[in-house]
């Protein structure tokens, strides 16, 4: 996700560890409702059935896209993801999996502490008190997370929440969650011509030997954006083998062997059908930050783009911060991308 430049530094750094402030409950108390007979956590053996259930709630939510079965199944192979502890599914009577309760702490805790909430509960099941209480437990138990890492440094809850989902937005703010920024999905039809961007540097797709570079890369270059931790090793592993990653249509920008541009791209296919056509998704877009102000990035987003062409992708897109002072929703619209839709991003600060 290409993520807004913006000196997160600048917060006052706290002086009280984070137990003595996110006013963590003493316990967690399991989440009830009279709809769902049993709560517990997911095993590995649910993910056919979480899977199902995504179908209808992406349907409902974002129907130009699907969730990867990849993101279920890292819930199971990443360290840091604990699903006994941080997530919750909630059954009806009959056996029918309507609610789906998580959380993830991020495992980067060097200069600020994270938590991220993920609830869905099944369309037909709204309004009915459910996502109520899963946020509840979510929030809970992320504030006991964040006070048992022991850190004396800034922490934050995040939701992630789409701009038609007003019911999302009223419901972190119930639980004192702001609204502190609006990412725009933009789409690019690579039919129409891409410009040819001068660059003294090569650009090279990414391939698996520089893997790790590229994580550097990524690290350096989003170390002073909004919302944005280190990447660890694990996690960027996952993220390079993953089924939907392409180092091919990807491309890197080289300085002898540092990669110190990027604009790393994934395919879903099973999106294809629900869009209308076909299309390549750019995740992460990157300069690092001694090499900015060369025209670097459109370079090498100009170049990832006729890779995808030339791959015979019909579209592209990407998610951008609407707030980017770096002038990114300028430089993509320069290069032909046009906004769709939003999502809000809200967030408790300790």
């Amino acid at each position: 996700m290409s993520i807004a430049d913006i000196p997160e530094n600048a917060e006052k750094a706290p002086t009280t560890p984070l137990a003595e402030r996110v006013g963590a409950p003493a316990e967690v108390a399991e989440p009830q409702h009279p709809d769902v007979v049993e709560w517990r956590p997911a095993v590995e053996s649910d993910i056919d059935t979480m899977m199902q259930m995504l179908a209808l709630t992406d349907a409902q939510d974002h129907p130009t896209w699907a969730t990867p079965r990849s993101e279920m199944e890292e819930l199971f192979e990443i360290s840091h993801m604990n699903p006994q502890r941080f997530t919750r599914l909630g059954f009806t009577a009959g056996g029918e999996l309507i609610a789906m309760a998580g959380l993830m702490l991020h495992p980067a805790q060097d200069a600020h502490v994270y938590a991220y909430l993920g609830g869905r509960v099944h369309p037909a099941w709204r309004r009915r008190g459910i996502g109520r209480e899963m946020m509840r437990w979510e929030y809970e138990t992320a504030q006991v997370a964040l006070a048992e890492t022991g850190k004396t440094l800034p922490g934050a809850i995040f939701v992630y929440a789409h701009e038609p989902d007003a019911g999302a937005r009223a419901l972190g703010a119930d639980f004192g969650l702001r609204q502190e920024r609006w990412f725009t999905t933009m789409l690019r039809d690579l039919s129409q011509p891409i410009p040819e961007v001068a660059c003294d540097l090569p650009i090279v797709p990414l391939t698996s030997d520089l893997f790790e570079a590229a994580r550097l890369a990524r690290n350096d270059a989003f170390r002073d954006h909004w919302g944005s931790l280190q990447t660890p090793p694990e996690r960027w592993e996952h993220f390079t083998g993953g089924p939907t990653f392409r180092g091919d249509l990807s491309r890197v920008v080289l300085h002898g062997d540092r990669i110190v541009a990027f604009a790393l791209a994934s395919v879903h296919e099973e999106d294809w059908a629900l869009q209308g056509y076909t299309s390549a998704y750019i995740e992460l877009i990157g300069v690092a930050r001694d090499y900015r102000g060369r025209k670097l990035a459109p370079a090498v987003i100009a170049a990832m783009l006729r890779a995808a062409r030339d791959a015979g992708l019909e579209k592209a897109n990407l998610d951008v911060d609407t707030e980017s002072p770096t002038g990114a929703n300028s430089l993509y619209g320069n290069l032909g991308f046009e906004p769709t839709d939003r999502e809000v991003v809200m967030v408790a600060r300790f």
